[in-house]
């Protein structure tokens, strides 16, 4: 065996993908070279490296398919071939005599050796390269989930986000009239703040819950939320003031239309 077809056997190893045939040979070949230790170790390091680099995700079924239709369908060519399945030495009995070598006589072991098939050259290196694409892809593809699903957080969210990272964030809970509670997180320096509730109740179809900061005497609309199974985490619209006092009431569908409220508070939670 030469050092080509033991690097061959190496990457099989590494991806444990040898036969019981080809283990043995390996580790033959391996126990009578020592020094080709080094190319077993670089393949070993380099699945490790893929398995550990890559978070776990299991790969999208379009991508394997398209991956494993791809290598049904790629010529596997090279140079080098595995002819483990013909001798190495011709037996003297086989050898062909000179008459023979004249006449161009093709002698039965000529001929097993013509007609022995030859396996695709560097497949296990071929493998070992698709298996560490293979893996790549599953690490962009799962980074790139991730990164969608950051970029894409809803504006509450990024607000609430916002307020929690700044110096002077408060916040302070109340009981919601009928179940549940209602969280205010809000900035002075930055003028926003977020309503987070749980459990409140289902309002009745045409009803929403509205927003408002009240100064003074003064209620100011702040938008509309709905509740999913009583959680919601709203942001209000505009600039929070010092002061302001957080309140949500029942409106009708689409807010009050005369843009005050129009129903008594069912939260109110002051901010000073």
């Amino acid at each position: 065996m030469n050092e080509q077809e033991f690097a061959e056997l190496a990457a099989g190893a590494a991806l444990d993908a040898l036969s019981p045939d080809d283990q043995q040979r390996y580790h033959a070949a391996l126990a009578a070279h020592p020094e080709w230790q080094g190319i077993a170790d670089e393949d070993a390091d380099s699945v490790a490296f893929l398995a550990e680099g890559t978070p776990p995700a299991a790969p999208s079924p379009d991508i394997r398919a398209a991956l494993l239709a791809r290598i049904a369908v790629t010529p596997q060519a090279g140079d080098a071939t595995v002819t483990d399945t013909v001798p190495d030495v011709v037996p003297e009995t086989e050898t062909p005599s000179a008459s023979d070598a004249d006449t161009g006589a093709v002698t039965p072991s000529t001929e097993a050796a013509a007609a022995a098939p030859k396996a695709p050259a560097h497949r296990l290196r071929i493998l070992f390269a698709l298996a560490a694409c293979l893996a790549l892809l599953v690490g962009v593809g799962a980074g790139a989930v991730a990164i969608n699903s950051y970029v894409n957080r809803p504006a509450s969210v990024v607000a609430l986000e916002d307020i929690q990272a700044a110096g002077d964030a408060q916040q302070a809970s109340v009981p919601v009239e009928g179940g549940g509670t209602a969280t205010a997180h809000w900035s002075a320096s930055l003028g926003k703040s977020v309503l987070v509730t749980d459990g409140i109740p289902e309002l009745s179809e045409g009803e929403t819950y509205e927003l408002w900061y009240v100064r003074g005497e003064t209620p100011v609309s702040a938008g509309v939320f709905a509740a999913d199974d009583g959680e919601a985490t709203a942001v209000l619209a505009g600039d929070m003031q010092v002061g302001d006092v957080i309140a949500v009431t029942i409106e009708q569908d689409g807010g009050s239309p005369s843009g005050l409220p129009t129903t008594d508070p069912v939260v109110a939670i002051p901010t000073a």
